[in-house]
């Protein structure tokens, strides 16, 4: 097939700030290239493809990057800058893509204005849901591309897809990685993890709480979206309890996370997959988590990880202490069976080839 991926309208790809979307784009696109699909990528100015990618086309736009519907409330009224990115995103999809002969289009940002369109685009758009409910509008425009067909919508778990009134039982695809970009690391040294962007809704306070409690180190790598809330919860602990490390690339990343005993997992939202729970246990890094969104579907308890009640910071240093129990090769095994990009882009490819069915 011939395929146009709209990315995130939140800035360029590489920048880290559209979060988990960039990592699913890079394994959806080199599985799909790798399956002998022709790919297009449209993305923001500035966005560079990693390098498995390179086969794919680049297409650029410029304009003021989407604010996050998920930093506005449950009814915040849908908005775009003046000069909005996604306006143009979708403009040049509207008047440029039937001409070049792609056969769908498969949308990653999580906007209201592409899952509008959908009943009358001039060619088949597809949407893999990235995100749980944030948004009373948002929640509606998706039950309502359901209920016109929903073989045009996929989701990443099925926590995440209990949030929204779909017409039928959804489509789950999981999430695929590079397993060769991360090593095993047989032997941690003494230290936590936790990686996110850093805002309230990731929970990195119950994290630097468990950790302090522990007398550990943890370690926290990802974009600072919200300076007031890190130095609040910096001074929420002991003096040396967190290591900033910054947002890093996949390469530097594995190379650090995999040192660490144990991955913390705190979201105060409904998680729509966990990349970060999979990427650490691809290092042979056992997670922790909250059993709440996407990540307690992927933390198999006593195989790859401990899942305990949400907010319960006590829980987590407990299971912080069972760690060691966790074999840290199943955690490897388990991606490797689970979370391939093989096993991502044979999903995707059988859920277009499905869609595009009269």
């Amino acid at each position: 097939m011939k395929l146009l991926v709209v990315a995130t309208a939140l800035g360029p790809l590489g920048s880290g700030r559209g979060g988990g979307v960039e990592l699913t784009l890079a394994g959806l696109v080199a599985g799909l290239l790798q399956r002998g699909h022709r790919i297009t990528v449209l993305a923001a100015q500035g966005s560079e493809l990693p390098a498995d990618c390179a086969a794919a086309e680049l297409w650029s736009c410029g304009g003021s990057p989407q604010p996050s519907v998920q930093h506005q409330g449950r009814e915040a009224l849908i908005t775009m800058p003046a000069d909005a990115l996604l306006a143009r995103f979708w403009q040049r999809v509207l008047t440029e893509a039937p001409a070049a002969g792609f056969e769908a289009v498969l949308n990653l940002g999580y906007d209201w204005l592409p899952f509008w369109l959908t009943p009358t685009a001039p060619l088949p758009l597809f949407h893999l849901v990235s995100m749980g409910s944030v948004n009373a509008a948002m929640d509606a425009v998706i039950a309502e591309v359901a209920a016109w067909d929903q073989r045009r919508l996929a989701f990443h778990t099925a926590a995440q897809a209990a949030d929204f009134a779909l017409a039928h039982p959804p489509l789950l695809v999981g999430n695929g990685f590079d397993l060769s970009a991360y090593q095993f690391r047989a032997q941690p040294e003494v230290l936590l993890g936790w990686v996110g962007r850093v805002a309230p809704e990731k929970g990195l306070e119950d994290a630097a709480a468990a950790a302090a409690r522990c007398g550990l180190p943890l370690a926290v790598w990802g974009l600072v979206e919200d300076e007031a809330y890190a130095a609040a919860v910096e001074a929420s602990v002991p003096e040396c309890t967190l290591q900033w490390r910054g947002f890093l690339p996949t390469a530097q990343l594995q190379a650090e996370l995999g040192s660490c005993r144990a991955l913390l997992n705190t979201p105060k939202w409904n998680e729509a997959y966990g990349n970060v729970v999979v990427e650490a246990m691809a290092c042979g890094v056992p997670v922790v988590a909250y059993r709440r969104g996407g990540p307690g579907e992927l933390v198999q308890p006593g195989v790859n990880g401990w899942l305990v009640a949400p907010d319960d910071v006590t829980a987590l240093v407990e299971a912080v202490e069972r760690v060691e129990q966790i074999d840290r090769s199943a955690c490897r095994q388990w991606v490797e069976r689970h979370a391939s990009r093989a096993v991502l882009a044979e999903r995707i490819e059988a859920w277009l080839e499905q869609g595009l069915q009269p």
